[in-house]
């Protein structure tokens, strides 16, 4: 899951400091093999510490501390920034494939079971509140919303398809497909979708502008989230999953909808296009600009600020030559975002799924 909304400030406080372009030379981050195995081993045993002490908080029912997934968080980065500083190094380091389908110079796979005890911490950490309101078809409501929603921006069943399976995509990127869940690195972002309050009353009123139309060709969805209103009630929308997907779609996808003709024409790896309207999520202004440029993959982003953003979404932020980029194009974005793959292709799986159903 990643965080959107972090500035350059907030990103140096979580550990994302950014080289000057000069250190970017060739050659300036060759490091003795000898200390970088030094760095990685630290950073190993670093991580293996924090996983300990967060499982011995929990088991213990000992209060945790604000964002108890941060210091996790960072720690994993740490050790997987050392490990491709490593490999750098000393490139006959490079392992064996791990069942994460990370690229194996940023990470060794007998670390595999501290990855997954890291995954289980955060299943306990973002557990759904008690009062959330679950879906019996999580999935298939995603669809049904990006679809609809798909529909009534004007486009054909083939390419609203599109925007339903991209959809799912994004369910999958922000919670690995998980409803109503918390966020252990933000008190902002919250639910199935990820979104903060502001986001979540800016698509509840797109929405009301457009379910009449919505209910002209789909009278069934539009019945039932008349339901799903009266059930929320007074619930912060955010975790009734049928409402979190629809205001999280209306609010940062819907107007982008009408251009995936153009996107898929561009982008036909259904990955890629996922990946795309991840960084609608992550980094929108720069991403629209992408879109509107004509030349969609080789447009270039850049700034601080901007790589900020990316860094602290697993993009750019393991080792020493990665985090010292100050700008790439698209297509790079989209190549960088392998830590991302694993999920959309757990995507696509649901989506056939559903759609041979």
């Amino acid at each position: 899951m990643g965080i959107k909304g972090h500035g350059v400030a907030a990103a140096l406080a979580l550990g994302f400091f950014f080289m000057p372009p000069a250190s970017a030379q060739p050659g300036a981050f060759a490091k003795k093999p000898s200390d970088a195995l030094e760095t990685y081993n630290g950073a190993v045993k670093n991580f293996e510490l924090v996983l300990g002490q967060r499982r011995a908080q929990i088991s213990s029912k000992q209060g945790l501390p604000n964002l108890p997934g941060q210091a996790l968080y960072l720690a994993r980065i740490h050790m997987m920034s050392a490990y491709k500083d490593l490999t750098d190094a000393l490139p006959s380091r490079i392992g064996r494939p791990n069942k994460f389908k990370i690229p194996p110079a940023y990470f060794d796979a007998d670390n595999e079971p501290l990855i997954d005890e890291y995954r289980k911490l955060f299943d306990l950490m973002e557990a759904p509140p008690a009062d959330a309101q679950k879906s019996d078809t999580p999935f298939k409501d995603v669809v049904d919303l990006g679809t609809a929603i798909a529909r009534a921006r004007g486009l054909d069943a083939t390419h609203a398809e599109a925007a339903g399976r991209v959809s799912l995509g994004i369910f999958f990127a922000e919670t690995n497909g998980n409803q109503n869940i918390g966020n252990a690195r933000s008190n902002k972002y919250k639910g199935s979708m990820q979104t903060d309050p502001s986001e979540d009353q800016k698509g509840r009123r797109k929405w009301a502008a457009m379910k009449q139309s919505i209910a002209a060709f789909d009278p069934a969805l539009s019945l039932r989230d008349d339901r799903e209103e009266a059930r929320a009630g007074g619930l912060d929308h955010r975790y009734n999953h049928w409402t979190a997907v629809r205001d999280g779609l209306m609010g940062a996808h819907a107007d982008i909808f009408p251009h995936l003709p153009a996107i898929v024409k561009t982008l036909p790896d259904p990955i890629d296009q996922m990946k795309f309207f991840e960084l609608i999520q992550i980094i929108p202004t720069p991403t629209i600009s992408a879109l509107k440029s004509g030349n969609l993959v080789d447009y270039r982003i850049s700034g601080a600020t901007n790589m900020g953003y990316l860094r602290n979404n697993s993009i750019f932020a393991f080792g020493q030559a990665d985090r010292a980029r100050t700008s790439a194009t698209v297509r790079e974005i989209l190549d960088a975002m392998w830590l991302f793959n694993a999920k959309f292709e757990k995507a696509l799986t649901r989506f056939d799924e559903i759609r041979a159903r």
